[in-house]
């Protein structure tokens, strides 16, 4: 009698443990783990990460991280660790986390523009994936790869097609690049190609030209007719004459670092630099600024016209006064030299 009763007190004793094992795993993969209040959590997991990182980022974000040890562990995730960006839903239990985690990488959008060198556009990057900037700006200004696909130090800028992209947030700085190679490919199409040609201008020189028009007026409307200007003075071999490329020898020089030219005077004339375009007739050597795709199709669809002259307009900020004479245009240019000078703008 007193055995049967060791062996009920077993059995009994084995039924709680059971149970308590079954609530446990229960627990584990069925009940709702999450400790935030948004409806949505991510999660950010860095490539040749351990476990060990993905649980420190796991802990503010879960009521009970042990249970989550031990399913994770059941189902080799503390083995098997994958980089990249992951959502977690609010009440997701312990079983729905790790299959998110495992398997729902999710794509960010990448965007940029008027990033106006390699390397505040490295800088602009390194936000959004997971390459750091050094390791942009190295692949960015790689020799081989520049020489390779036909570009040099000037015309390098020119490669990235300002957009928006979906990449995986643990995309590689060698992996951006070269999809960006790709972008740029595709966006030279037949068409785009067939329009340079008909001006005369091959991608990089349409690009440098796209930068120039992009700096002179931020009015999609008028971008057309200022890159026809520009098209007439290049036909008829004169210097563009083009500020913005002045603007941006001068700020080359330890003489203007830190400072803002908001008139360009005489003495920006005479600065040596194959980007003066009042000293060198044709394009400068590359762009001098990230272009927006408007302003390159205005290039590949400038306006035909008889203009070869334009200046700011006083009365209409952010437009511009076109001529055909030289005449006409000094009389646009002195108006518009007139309100500088009452505004108190002397450089």
């Amino acid at each position: 009698m007193y055995f049967k009763k060791i062996l009920l007190a077993i059995a009994l004793i084995g039924l709680v443990i059971a149970a308590y094992f079954a609530y446990y795993v229960y627990s584990a993969m069925f009940v709702p783990n999450t400790a935030f209040n948004n409806n949505e959590a991510y999660v950010y997991i860095e490539s040749d990460t351990d476990y060990n990182k993905v649980r420190e980022s796991l802990i503010p974000l879960l009521k009970d991280i042990n249970t989550f040890d031990a399913l994770a562990n059941r189902k080799k995730y503390t083995t098997n660790v994958k980089a990249g960006k992951y959502i977690i839903k609010k009440d997701m239990t312990n079983n729905d986390i790790i299959n998110s985690i495992r398997s729902n990488n999710i794509p960010v959008k990448v965007s940029f523009n008027n990033q106006n060198s390699l390397e505040l556009l490295a800088g602009r990057i390194a936000k959004q994936i997971e390459a750091d900037s050094t390791s942009l700006l190295e692949v960015f200004n790689d020799s081989n790869f520049l020489e390779k696909n036909g570009f040099n130090e000037a015309t390098a800028l020119g490669m990235y097609i300002p957009n928006s992209y979906e990449f995986f947030w643990n995309t590689s700085a060698e992996s951006f690049r070269d999809r960006m190679l790709t972008e740029y490919n595709k966006f030279w199409n037949d068409t785009r190609l067939e329009k340079a040609r008909k001006a005369n201008l091959n991608p990089d020189e349409v690009v440098a030209l796209a930068s120039i028009v992009q700096e002179e007026s931020k009015q999609k409307s008028e971008q057309p007719r200022i890159a026809g200007v520009y098209i007439n003075r290049l036909k008829n071999n004169w210097p563009l004459q083009a500020d913005p490329t002045l603007k941006f020898a001068a700020y080359k020089l330890p003489k203007y670092q830190g400072t803002l030219i908001k008139r360009v005077l005489n003495v920006h004339k005479e600065i040596n630099s194959p980007y003066n375009t009042y000293k060198n007739v044709g394009l400068p050597p590359g762009l001098i600024a990230m272009p927006d795709i408007s302003a390159i199709d205005a290039v590949l669809n400038f306006e035909t016209h008889n203009y070869f002259y334009f200046a700011a307009d006083a009365k209409k900020p952010g437009f511009h006064k076109f001529a055909r004479t030289l005449s006409q245009h000094n009389q646009n240019a002195r108006e518009y030299q007139r309100y500088l000078s009452q505004q108190g703008i002397r450089r």
